[in-house]
């Protein structure tokens, strides 16, 4: 019998990744011809990793692509989409985008997609202090911060912190571009060779698959990642990030990663690097 290649799968310990590799990572699904280590970090920390190259398959946000684009290839599955909602900036009271200019906002990194966008929003100048995505909420609470820039399912949660919230960044770019908000995806090392490339991004595509046809047994499995949230909640947040985006981008999706990073790029915010080739 023939030895699987061993993948390092690099994905963050989120309810909607947990989900999309229910399949995989429960063993309940075939691998085929590879066996995939499941490494479990934070996306700023995932983007970290690919800049050097670490890991043969991980999740980034959309942000870092532009830095890794050489190293990696954007899978066609995997991603995380903000329809007409996504990554918000939360306060005690409400502020306009132009009172944010002045304020000292907590960020999860300078690398998410959520901080591109609050760039194009604000301009680069912002205060900004960075802390890990889970603490923002109790942080801003404690009047560290003026506000916070909160992503994952923070989304849903911020009202318990006694928050409110000033800009949601996904409907904001739905007016301005037309276009759902694309947040992070899957990338896997060009180093592989095409046909590795693709055939590990179908076994990917099949775990989504698995996931959403499984879909209870694959948001209990989720609901061990899910901080402050019940299972219906965590139903919801999965319901937000894991859908038809998710298996595959579509024209429409394709296009907006492309309309965001040449927003980007027009902004001198991140080097050009459209069009985005997509494997798979």
């Amino acid at each position: 019998m023939a030895e699987k290649m061993k993948l390092k799968l690099g994905h963050s310990p989120d309810p909607d990744d947990a989900f999309m590799f229910y399949g995989l990572a429960t063993g309940k699904m075939d691998g085929g011809g590879y066996e995939f280590e499941h490494i479990l970090q934070d996306i700023q920390t995932l983007n970290t990793r690919a800049m050097k190259g670490e890991l043969e398959i991980t999740a980034i946000s959309l942000h870092a692509y532009p830095y890794v684009k050489d190293k990696y290839a954007l899978m066609g599955c995997g991603c995380s989409m903000g329809d007409n909602y996504g990554p918000m900036i939360v306060s005690k009271k409400p502020f306009t985008p132009d009172e944010l200019k002045t304020k000292r906002i907590a960020i999860p990194g300078t690398l998410t997609t959520a901080f591109l966008a609050m760039q194009l929003l604000l301009g680069k100048g912002v205060h900004t202090v960075i802390k890990p995505f889970d603490e923002i909420l109790q942080y801003v609470e404690a009047g560290y911060a003026d506000a916070g820039l909160i992503i994952h399912e923070g989304q849903l949660t911020y009202q318990n912190n006694g928050l409110v919230c000033s800009i949601d960044l996904g409907k904001w770019w739905r007016e301005k571009a037309g276009l759902p908000l694309p947040l992070g995806g899957n990338v896997i090392r060009r180093d592989l060779g095409e046909p590795v490339m693709r055939e590990v991004t179908g076994i990917l595509k099949r775990s989504i698959e698995f996931s959403l046809a499984h879909r209870t047994e694959a948001v209990r499995h989720a609901l061990q990642y899910a901080r402050d949230m019940n299972e219906k909640l965590a139903d919801e947040f999965v319901g937000m990030y894991v859908n038809h985006w998710t298996l595959d981008y579509g024209p429409q999706g394709r296009a907006a990663v492309n309309a965001l990073l040449d927003a980007g790029a027009k902004a001198s915010l991140i080097p050009a690097c459209t069009p985005v080739e997509f494997m798979g």
